[in-house]
């Protein structure tokens, strides 16, 4: 009978290295360090990152004036006010001054209103637009008037309601379609 080799840590004595060969012990893993690692890790990169926060534009408001204060409205001159009037189907409209406005039509981004605006500031330094949105405009497209103000650097503004003046100069100019030169009223760059 032939004895395994010494140094083969599975000979059993009376077998062969080849039948040694063919048994294995069982193995065992201890699970619990790397349990232990992997909650660790977690943990660390849950308090080290930051989540996603919801993005948000923040309107700076003036605070509620109040019940027993008269609220008193700061007069603009009719030589620096600017209105931009946000219409239905992505339309905005804009005209300079207070009585008998030329209202003209613009297009949103940076060759159309925000070129308009920095045109305007260049001219008249204490310019102040006037944001009116109509009921039937789309809420992007204030977000969008709000972003090209502020590319322009645009130092005042304010968001009022459209009166009824606003909705019957662009029924006007929605019926005329024409300006006294019988060009189309489209302020957009080309």
């Amino acid at each position: 009978m032939k004895r395994a080799v010494d140094g083969n840590r599975f000979a059993r004595p009376g077998r062969t290295p080849r039948e040694a060969r063919g048994e294995q012990l069982p193995v065992s893993i201890d699970m619990n360090p790397m349990v232990d690692l992997a909650f660790l890790l977690l943990t660390f990169f849950m308090l080290a990152s930051s989540f996603n926060q919801p993005q948000a534009m923040e309107l700076v408001l003036p605070p509620p004036p109040e019940p027993d204060e008269a609220v008193m409205e700061q007069p603009v001159k009719e030589s620096k006010a600017l209105t931009l009037v946000l219409g239905e189907a992505d339309r905005l409209y804009w005209y300079r001054g207070i009585t008998e406005p030329e209202v003209q039509e613009s297009t949103y981004g940076p060759a159309g209103l925000e070129r308009l605006l920095r045109e305007q500031l260049a001219a008249t330094p204490d310019l102040v637009v006037l944001v009116k949105p109509l009921d039937a405009s789309r809420y992007a497209n204030l977000v969008d008037v709000l972003d090209d103000l502020g590319r322009a650097a645009a130092p005042r503004y304010a968001l009022t309601e459209a009166g009824p003046e606003d909705r019957r100069l662009i029924e006007a100019l929605a019926r005329s379609g024409e300006n006294k030169n019988g060009e189309i009223n489209n302020q957009a760059a080309p």
